[in-house]
């Protein structure tokens, strides 16, 4: 059946179809207004939330493939052997030595503003010195920390662990369990999270919860 102007049905919706998609793509790809760059960074977070993320977390298997670093416990002050020096006795108390640490993922450390892959592991799978992320009632973001001592009861493994820029372990990080761990580090992209926290301090600033030069420095 003929529309008024003589054409098909089907085949006018098709024209329409392409004629509506061609001004989106234009208006989404090309154009340089606000309101499009505002629609793209809102595709960006949709497809980085809803399949990147979750793809990601299926093949490293973790709920959190990639974290960012938004406290300073596992920054190292100088060179390695400064930061050392004062570290020293706390480490060979609890049977770590200097050679060891040398051996270790990340023994220079990281920093807040970091990004970090993570890969899920099975229990026990953490060594001595593996950095890992876990979850822990004191604060809503999980912990990534350095594995010191690791215990295991009755089939259960616990681990303990200390920020590289801690000089102690605190009494909440004696003995984590495995279930709340996240999984363990293997790969550092340096100052990429600071797209991250600088978004939650912008929203946290126009909610009033802190103030975005408090929540920039924050540990």
């Amino acid at each position: 059946m003929a529309d008024k102007n003589g054409s098909k049905g089907p085949e006018s919706l098709l024209k329409k179809v392409k004629r509506y998609w061609g001004k989106f793509w234009y208006f989404f790809w090309e154009e340089d207004s606000f309101l499009s760059w505002v629609i793209n960074i809102l595709v960006a977070f949709i497809l980085i939330k809803g399949v990147i993320y979750p793809g990601l977390g299926m093949m490293l298997n973790t709920s959190h493939p990639v974290v960012a670093v938004i406290s300073n416990s596992m920054e190292h002050e100088g060179d390695f052997n400064e930061w050392w020096g004062p570290q020293a006795e706390w480490y060979t108390m609890e049977g770590i030595s200097k050679e060891e640490f040398l051996t270790y993922d990340f023994k220079n450390g990281f920093n807040k503003g970091d990004i970090m892959v993570l890969k899920g592991i099975t229990s026990g799978a953490a060594g001595r010195g593996d950095v890992i992320v876990y979850n822990s009632n004191i604060r809503p973001e999980p912990i990534i920390h350095r594995v010191t001592y690791i215990e295991s009861q009755d089939g259960f493994y616990f681990y303990r662990t200390k920020g590289d820029h801690n000089s102690i372990s605190f009494p909440f990080e004696y003995k984590i369990p495995q279930k709340d761990v996240v999984g363990k580090a293997v790969l550092r992209v340096p100052y990429l999270g600071w797209i991250k926290i600088s978004f939650v301090c912008l929203i946290n600033s126009v909610t009033g919860k802190d103030s975005f030069i408090h929540c920039m420095r924050g540990a």
